[in-house]
């Protein structure tokens, strides 16, 4: 039996082993995008990080059912659907559609489910229908509300007061509530809105029953993980424990799981800056798996800043290890070996995945001092199965430094007209991915004594002329 899996618990704000309803069985929710533009690195992040813990989970459990949703009616969707004059379907499906594709490159694996709200219409009303009968439920002005009050122990999840609740935070005073707090789970919809039929009117769902109909639909009652970003606690998460706990009488989640909020070279990422990093772009200038271990080498808890240093770290990382598998390629594969024992200890302590990093460039070593092929058949088979619950080293090495360093990238040089600064610096390159660093920084004498300086860049290796010393 594996040791269990320990889970930062933000209900309970403390770590905790995993609990689940079912031995051996888990179900875990993660509030996916709201599809209206293209993924950013703020979306990536929950992506990669439930991405692990999805792949842990199914090494430790016989059966384990992830859903993550998609949120395809909004008011965001529906203005970028008015400024185009088309439906709200056609915003929708292209970016689903781009979303999968930079996930893919992510090397994030589908989700057993991805539902989205508006097929779940008739669950949402059904959801709300028994809120009202309960009494948690409230019709006013063709608006249908969550009394708050009828729900003591709101805001545990969040550890706030009322007042704290209420200052700056995405509640909505209006004169059809009860209470400043209560919070929309329908509203109409005017003529031009997109709007479906209901008791109440022609309407759409809130926000936050949504999620509340589409795990109950898929997963039951009570689930055992809910994931999503630290910005969800309140007031999104705290709603949905309220919906779910009112309608069903039982807990609505064993595990709150939040990961932490992404910074870019140390601001908050917003549209007014102008710094709002989209993963395809990203995708443009480096290969996917090195912005997935640059989005994980940092624990899942902690804020992440996105820098371009960070990325070229991991590409730097990246071609480390696929340089010492492109020697060993020629071995013949043994039979799946279990990942290494250490890497799942960290694995399983909080998902501390920059300690399972530490113990992969220790399976490195091992690899690269083998002195035999048998020893190193099996140090390469048990590096390859323990990157692999993380996601890494899952290309041929020749491919995987292709896309690190493509050949375009290495002759900045052209300019100079000058063929042999070009081969100069195409042989220091190759002298890196050989980790031959005493004959790379000879090379780098030579440019340099020619009369250029090199710079190491995302991109790959820029040669610029020297300045000259002003006389």
């Amino acid at each position: 039996m594996n040791p269990p899996i320990l889970l930062y618990n933000t209900l309970a704000r403390k770590k905790e082993p995993l609990r689940t309803e079912q031995p051996g069985r888990v179900t875990m929710y993660v509030c996916g995008p709201t599809v209206y533009n293209y993924a950013h690195i703020g979306n990536a992040r929950p992506a990669v990080v439930f991405d692990v813990l999805a792949r842990l989970l199914r090494h430790d459990y016989r059966e384990v059912i992830y859903a993550r949703n998609f949120t395809d009616v909004d008011d965001k969707i529906n203005a970028a659907a008015a400024a185009e004059g088309v439906p709200i379907g056609t915003i929708t499906d292209r970016y689903i559609d781009a979303y999968h594709e930079d996930m893919r490159a992510l090397g994030v694996l589908t989700p057993d489910l991805e539902p989205r709200v508006t097929e779940h219409i008739p669950a949402i009303i059904d959801l709300i229908r028994e809120l009202i009968e309960r009494g948690h439920g409230y019709v006013e002005q063709d608006h249908v509300l969550f009394h708050v009050p009828s729900y003591p122990a709101y805001g545990q999840l969040s550890g706030r007061r009322t007042e704290d609740m209420l200052a700056g935070a995405r509640v909505e005073v209006a004169p059809y509530k009860r209470d400043p707090m209560d919070f929309v789970l329908w509203k109409p919809s005017t003529p031009e809105q997109p709007g479906w039929d209901s008791p109440w009117g022609r309407g759409r769902p809130g926000w936050h029953i949504e999620c509340s109909a589409m795990i109950r639909q898929h997963l039951g009652h009570t689930i055992d993980i809910h994931g999503g970003g630290q910005d969800l606690i309140f007031p999104h998460h705290e709603n949905e424990i309220a919906q779910g706990t009112c309608a069903h009488g039982r807990l609505y989640c064993r595990n709150w799981v939040h990961n932490s909020f992404v910074t870019v070279d140390g601001q908050k990422m917003s549209k007014s800056l102008g710094n709002v990093v989209r993963v395809r772009d990203l995708l443009a200038r480096s290969p996917g798996e090195a912005v997935r271990l640059a989005l994980l080498s940092t624990h899942y808890r902690r804020p992440l800043d996105w820098n371009a240093q960070r990325l070229l770290a991991a590409r730097q990382a990246l071609t480390r290890y696929y340089d010492s598998l492109s020697k060993v390629t020629q071995l013949p594969d043994l039979p799946p070996v279990a990942p290494d024992p250490e890497v799942l200890e960290a694995l399983r302590n909080d998902l501390n995945v920059p300690g399972a990093l530490a113990r992969l460039r220790v399976l490195l070593t091992q690899l690269d001092d083998a002195q035999t092929d048998v020893r190193r058949a099996h140090a390469k088979s048990v590096l390859l199965a323990s990157a692999g619950v993380m996601g890494l080293l899952k290309q041929s090495p020749q491919a995987a430094l292709t896309a690190l360093w493509p050949a375009a990238s290495v002759p900045f040089a052209q300019s100079s007209g000058d063929t042999r600064i070009n081969t100069l610096l195409a042989e220091r390159e190759q002298a890196r991915r050989n980790r031959d660093f005493a004959k790379a920084d000879a090379l780098r004498d030579e440019l340099e004594a020619a009369g250029f300086l090199i710079e190491d860049t995302l991109k790959g290796a820029v040669l610029r002329p020297a300045r000259k010393e002003q006389a």
